[in-house]
């Protein structure tokens, strides 16, 4: 896979389709990495006519990591950003966005579909928000705007997702079978060896756990999107599980309702995960916003 120098780090990128369909850049959640979008999924995007662009946000997979920062004290974090003080972190959520658009700049694109999921809904949201002139299109998968209002994590889903990860290519593999039983998709079927192999592939790829409270900490201080999203003026697709413990879908919910124009697609028995008997479903309703007509001046 290759990698670009952009927005001053390095980061590592892959391609799926013609460069000359529609650009389609996908954006993966917390501590995620890139090969989440899994690569027959990818495909199937290319197949529908895009140029389907994935890459690791900063501090995961094979991108730059930002270990001289060290942990983040959440508790403090968010003791600061009640008392109106600029919190001190390694980098914003606004920077992981810029990153999305200075790579698409390297790539000599001007302007582009945006899909991102869970964090990396937040992370296209921001997009939209602080680049509206790059972005023809956003679809927003199992996120949220950043509401103080809404219901939060179920306590399991937040502990599975905190559980802790160890250097242990084992642990890894069970790892990723137990977070699913708790956050998956309860209505579609779970391959457990599928799982296992992901949890592996994942873990020799790269081991950078630290990163997660970074990103974290990014997501906690970046505040309330709605007022951004309000003023949107590009096709737009919320997808979201009714299911889904760790993101509840009021997130979603309240995604499409700050959105001017909005379509809103529930899935029925997903949880926070892209299970593969939903993937027709997300790449029909991606395909159809992308290919609403937007201008390429």
């Amino acid at each position: 896979m290759p990698s670009i120098t952009a927005n001053n780090i390095t980061i590592e990128y892959d391609t799926f389709g013609d460069e000359q369909n529609k650009p389609l850049l996908l954006v993966m959640g917390l501590g995620a990495q890139m090969i989440a979008w899994d690569p027959d999924f990818c495909q199937r995007l290319a197949d529908a006519g895009h140029y389907v662009i994935r890459y690791d946000n900063r501090d995961v997979g094979l991108s730059t990591y930002f270990s001289d920062h060290g942990e983040p004290d959440m508790e403090k974090l968010m003791m600061d950003r009640m008392s109106g003080k600029t919190p001190d972190v390694a980098y914003t959520l606004d920077d992981m966005a810029a990153d999305g658009m200075a790579l698409l700049s390297e790539l000599d694109i001007t302007q582009a579909h945006i899909c991102g999921a869970s964090l990396g809904g937040m992370i296209v949201q921001a997009m939209a928000i602080n680049h509206p002139d790059r972005v023809l299109s956003m679809t927003s998968i199992m996120s949220t705007t950043g509401n103080p209002d809404l219901p939060p994590a179920e306590p399991e889903a937040m502990a599975a997702l905190g559980s802790p990860r160890k250097d242990d290519p084992e642990h890894a593999m069970q790892r990723s079978v137990e977070v699913s039983k708790i956050i998956g998709s309860p209505g579609f079927p779970r391959d457990e060896a599928r799982l296992r192999e992901k949890g592996l592939e994942n873990y020799e790829r790269a081991y950078h756990p630290e990163g997660v409270g970074r990103q974290m900490a990014a997501v906690i201080t970046h505040g309330d999107r709605r007022p951004g999203l309000n003023k949107l003026g590009f096709p737009c697709l919320v997808i979201h599980g009714n299911e889904d413990p760790l993101v509840p879908v009021t997130g979603g919910i309240d995604t499409h309702e700050n959105i001017p124009d909005a379509q809103l697609m529930i899935i029925d028995g997903m949880g926070h995960d892209l299970p593969m008997g939903a993937w027709n479903q997300m790449v029909t309703g991606i395909s159809d916003i992308t290919s609403v007509e937007t201008s390429l001046a």
